[in-house]
Order: structure tokens, then C-alpha cells, then sequence
């Protein structure tokens, strides 16, 4: 099994963990599109505790690639999901991967 294969697997695990059924070509999907950031350590997590990180997640993300308009709606999203997703180290892909379902723009990965 390769690493991707693993990383994809691992965050599949996560998100059943959480009680989220998992699409798994989306999360392909998502984890392609994050690169090779997923192979290191500090760029594959997101910190939800760094105010900085989450503008990050927002403006790179949220409005960068999902195409949404910057709104209060996406800081509630953030947070949202810093809540859903309770695990203390959180994977970069499985935070995407939410993200993507709460907003229904599945179809940007299609």
C-alpha cells in the first residue's frame, strides 16, 4: 500500500471516528488536491487554536478554492467544524474534507 493509500485510509478512519459517513472518491479527492503537504507533519494539521491558521483555512481554502464569498457564515463554518472534528491533532484533509460537505461544493473535486 502506498503512502497515499495509507494517509487516505487513516483519514477515512478519523472521519468515521466522528460519526461521518465517508465518500471515499471526495476524500481521494480532497487529500490529491492538498499535495505533498500531507507527508509533513506540521503542514498536514490544522490548529484551531491559531487564529492565524483559520484566516489561513479561510481565505486560502474557503474563498481561494471553494469560490465563497467571505462572510461571518465561514468563521461559524470553522468553528463548526473545530468542534465536530473534537481530536486534538486535526488532519488538514478531514478538516477540508468537512468543510467541503458543509458547504455542498463536492462538485469543485468532480
Amino acid at each position: 500500500m502506498s503512502k497515499f493509500d495509507e494517509a487516505v485510509e487513516k483519514y477515512s478512519a478519523d472521519l468515521k471516528e466522528i460519526g461521518v459517513s465517508v465518500d471515499a472518491g471526495l476524500l481521494t479527492a480532497v487529500t490529491k488536491g492538498l499535495g505533498p503537504s500531507i507527508y509533513n507533519q506540521d503542514s498536514s494539521m490544522v490548529a484551531c487554536s491559531d487564529a492565524e491558521e483559520l484566516a489561513r483555512v479561510k481565505n486560502n481554502f474557503l474563498i481561494g478554492k471553494l469560490g465563497l464569498a467571505d462572510s461571518p457564515a465561514l468563521d461559524e463554518a470553522l468553528q463548526a467544524v473545530c468542534s465536530q472534528y473534537d481530536k486534538r491533532f486535526k488532519q488538514r484533509a478531514v478538516f477540508y474534507y468537512l468543510l467541503v460537505v458543509k458547504f455542498k461544493k463536492q462538485s469543485v473535486y468532480a
